[in-house]
């Protein structure tokens, strides 16, 4: 069995595959047997996620913004200890996130992701839950932030989607951090992220679909959903020697380390 530890269920972009709750069932039929759908805009989306999660059977949440929304107002009027109520409002909500940085795009301001970026790492700190971190092209402002603010490792979290180099890699692992691979490790020109995906040690791997981005081989031009989780467990079968089995075993296992709370509300 599988988790999908990053989706987006109530995605605008993946309403045409599915209703959130099919999507569900898509899933379970294919062999995933939880999902985490991530928060990316506490104002808009908090509630909606909270609802998914309660509907459904082994679906959790986290509540967050991503570095893309932390200029706008609605989002940069929470503080830490509102995001703190926030992830205690609700039993399946199991993370905080996702937040980080994002230099390629910079939909918001420098200043304004790393002002968010830091106050989620204090409501985590202080309610024990780990960090859904998104880092592109800021690999090392994100971790001289976590450095910073992570009082020595009592941060937990995971890089998600990981398509950074071997450096950010190890110096994550360093941290404590989970690296997450999502359907671009199956991609054709993706070697390297398979090489380093090779130096990850198993205990520290989570697998994602970060539906509904980024399908993996060989539907990649699809709108992905958690049932494609498959896919990119297969990749890392065969790129870690193991079965595909032993990968959902491992990356179960991992998961459930990671997002302690899933395991209070886990439905075998």
């Amino acid at each position: 069995m599988f988790i999908d530890s990053h989706c987006h269920l109530n995605s605008k972009k993946i309403a045409p595959l599915a209703a959130p709750d099919a999507l569900v069932k898509r899933a379970n039929d294919a062999g995933v047997a939880g999902m985490v759908t991530i928060c990316c805009r506490m104002h808009e989306e908090a509630e909606t996620l909270k609802s998914i999660a309660s509907d459904n059977k082994n679906v959790w949440c986290t509540v967050g913004t991503h570095p893309h929304d932390a200029s706008s107002e609605a989002e940069k009027k929470y503080t830490a200890a509102d995001i703190v109520t926030l992830a205690n409002s609700h039993p399946k909500i199991v993370g905080i996130g996702e937040s980080g940085l994002d230099y390629f795009y910079n939909f918001s301001t420098p200043d304004d992701q790393a002002a968010s970026f830091r106050k989620h790492i204090h409501a985590c700190l202080e309610t024990g839950l780990p960090i859904v971190v998104h880092a592109r092209d800021a690999d090392a402002d994100i971790i001289k932030i976590i450095r910073e603010e992570g009082q020595g490792g009592k941060l937990t979290g995971v890089m998600h989607c990981f398509s950074s180099g071997e450096k950010m890699a190890q110096e994550a692992l360093e941290l404590g951090f989970y690296i997450s691979f999502s359907g671009i490790v199956t991609f054709k020109n993706a070697q390297n992220l398979r090489d380093i995906a090779k130096n990850v040690p198993l205990d520290k791997i989570l697998i994602e679909t970060d539906a509904p981005y980024l399908a993996p081989e060989p539907v990649r031009k699809n709108i992905n959903e958690p049932a494609l989780i498959v896919n990119t467990a297969n990749c890392l079968a065969d790129v870690l020697g193991k079965t595909r089995d032993e990968i959902g075993a491992i990356t179960k296992d991992n998961f459930f380390k990671l997002f302690w709370k899933a395991k209070e509300t886990w439905q075998h």
